[in-house]
């Protein structure tokens, strides 16, 4: 075995993965694995804050399908990633995050940036390693990677900083590539007589076909059924948007075209999807699903089946693997389903038709709450969801597209549709502010042959916008949307319906994002007309790919408010002492 020092053996090994990206910022805690990133081929990316260096590796491992790498300075560095990782954990991004700690000397004595820093993961992690002995440097960060992919999700290497020295016999451990099976034959062969006796099958295609590179193999079985395709909560990039099957997305701000589709279902087939909670709640006084149907739950993951939804059929699968074989199993089969093949397409065109046509006219939300949004609207504000249909028309072919949480980008979810994978991503279960815009750049650097567009509103972007300073200096040109409303929408929401419009900490006053986004190197947009709002995205989509420039556009957005983010625990407000009467 070759003799090297530990960082050597942590570095040849993540080589030998094939990482060539590392997001982060230096410390002292890493600097002797650090000075070999660039002879050994690795760039490392210095960010603005710890935080969008882990989102930065979730889009870059999302759009790869490979590991995202993410690293700081042991105690606060460290800490700073621990939202992040939970919204790579739900996303079920493959992120390693190598976290060097105190040296084991002085572990325990409450040193200087000194923290216990597993436990602060552990509920967003598939695998955790602490090296205990530098002889083990190769194994245990061979070991994560190879977890990271295995179990769909992120895993932590914590290093003791005093164990990247000395030198060590070691072997590079080659990468461990899973091999994922369709599911079991018993549970296939049911699913397959399920769908064969069905009248009216549904697909919900979820995050798992992404993963599994499967959107043709879910097609090919959509129309052996010619069954409507909706797409599973926030994976729109989960079928293609022109095939006439697809229907568009559930949950919240979804498609009423897939509600009222999947309404009608008596046998659901959900194709790589936990059918999470937030993804098939009511919506738009529909509450669409069908509780007497048979759900076909395929999910790799044999603890998500049946966990939210009761199932009549759980395959512990591969989603792509299991849609082939499910089609093979079909295929020479009389189903009862093609003798309405053609009544079938017919409601699914008429369902579509008709959302469009809403999606079209819906500018009826009110927005004469407040004396700041009557001087917004006074002022020829743009309606957001107007916005939302000129950007949806002017974003170019093989895009990536990355959301932000809060109200308007929630509502984007209705016009945001896609022809491949790989192509939107939203900060799913997690829900954290922030998030759009560092995981669109680590997209970026994973596809730079492809445009990359963020959505933001003015809080969120507050909480990211210094990453602009990391686009320019990296050179990683990105496009960003800004909805400024001056407001925290999605909360408001809840102050207009539940107390009394006393509207406390929700109002935002705003400087120029546009002159901020150029004092910082950028380019800077303000977009206050609706016939501007596609010209600018097509203008600074063109800068991005042949200039290098990253543009940011600040659009002028009145205050609607769409229907409420979340009310679990809310109630109208009971007051029972007397100086809190009013407050009814």
């Amino acid at each position: 075995m070759p003799r090297m020092t530990p960082s050597e053996a942590f570095v040849e090994t993540m080589r030998a993965h094939g990482v060539t990206d590392i997001f982060g910022i230096m410390g002292s805690a890493f600097l002797d694995a650090m000075d070999i990133f660039e002879p050994a081929g690795i760039r490392f990316i210095p960010v603005v804050h710890e935080q969008g260096a882990a989102h930065m590796a979730d889009g870059y491992s999302r759009v790869s399908g490979r590991q995202g790498v993410c690293i700081g300075q042991n105690g606060p560095g460290i800490s700073n990633c621990v939202t992040a990782i939970a919204a790579a954990f739900w996303a079920h991004s493959p992120v390693v995050i190598v976290t060097p700690e105190s040296g084991t000397m002085g572990m325990g004595l409450g040193g200087f940036q000194e923290c216990n820093q597993l436990p602060m993961f552990q509920e967003f992690t598939k695998y955790q390693a602490h090296l205990n002995n530098p002889a083990r440097m190769a194994e245990l960060t061979g070991r994560c990677f190879d977890r990271a992919l295995s179990e769909m999700g992120p895993t932590q290497l914590n290093i003791p900083r005093d164990l990247f020295y000395g030198d060590i016999d070691v072997e590079i451990p080659q990468p461990s590539h899973l091999d994922r099976g369709p599911g079991g034959e018993k549970t296939l062969d049911e699913a397959a007589e399920l769908l064969s006796l069905a009248e009216f099958p549904v697909i919900v295609s979820g995050g798992g076909v992404v993963n599994a590179d499967a959107m043709d193999d879910c097609r090919m079985l959509a129309e052996r059924l010619g069954s409507p395709v909706v797409n599973s909560y926030l994976h729109n990039d989960s079928f293609p948007a022109s095939h006439p099957l697809w229907c568009g997305p559930l949950g919240y701000q979804g498609s009423k075209a897939a509600m009222k589709l999947i309404a009608k279902a008596d046998v659901v087939l959900a194709l790589g999807t936990r059918l999470g909670p937030f993804g098939t709640l009511p919506q738009h006084g529909l509450d669409y699903w069908p509780e007497r149907a048979r759900i076909i739950q395929v999910d790799a993951d044999h603890k998500m089946l049946g966990l939210v939804r009761k199932v009549s059929v759980g395959i512990c699968g591969d989603a792509g693997a299991a849609a082939k074989s499910l089609l093979h199993r079909l295929q020479g089969r009389t189903l009862v389903c093609d003798a309405t093949r053609e009544n079938r397409a017919a409601k699914i065109r008429m369902e579509k038709e008709a959302w469009e046509t809403e999606l079209n006219d819906w500018i009826h939300e009110q927005d004469d709450y407040s004396l700041e949004s009557i001087e917004r609207a006074g002022k020829g504000y743009l309606h957001p969801r107007q916005v939302l249909r000129e950007l949806e028309r002017a974003i170019p072919e093989h895009a990536m597209v990355s959301t932000d949480i809060g109200n308007i980008n929630s509502i984007a979810n209705s016009y945001l549709s896609f022809e491949e994978p790989r192509s939107f991503f939203a900060a799913m279960s997690f829900g954290n502010c922030g998030y759009a815009f560092p995981t669109i750049i680590g997209a970026k650097v994973a596809a730079p042959d492809r445009p990359a567009i963020s959505y933001a509103g003015d809080g969120a972007w507050g909480m990211s916008m210094g990453e602009t300073m990391t686009c320019v200096r990296e050179d990683i040109p990105v496009t960003v949307i800004v909805f400024n409303n001056g407001q925290w929408g999605a909360e408001k929401k809840n102050q207009v319906d539940f107390y009394g419009r006393r509207f406390v900490a929700g109002e935002l006053k705003n400087p120029s994002f546009a002159g901020i986004a150029r004092a910082m190197g950028a380019e800077g947009i303000t977009v206050d007309r609706l016939e501007d709002v596609g010209p600018a995205l097509t203008g600074a989509v063109d800068a991005q790919m042949n200039d290098g420039k990253t543009t940011i556009i600040e659009v002028m957005c009145t205050q609607e408010l769409g229907d409420p983010f979340r009310r679990d625990a809310l109630s109208k407000p009971v007051r029972y002492l007397n100086k809190y009467k009013d407050y009814v």
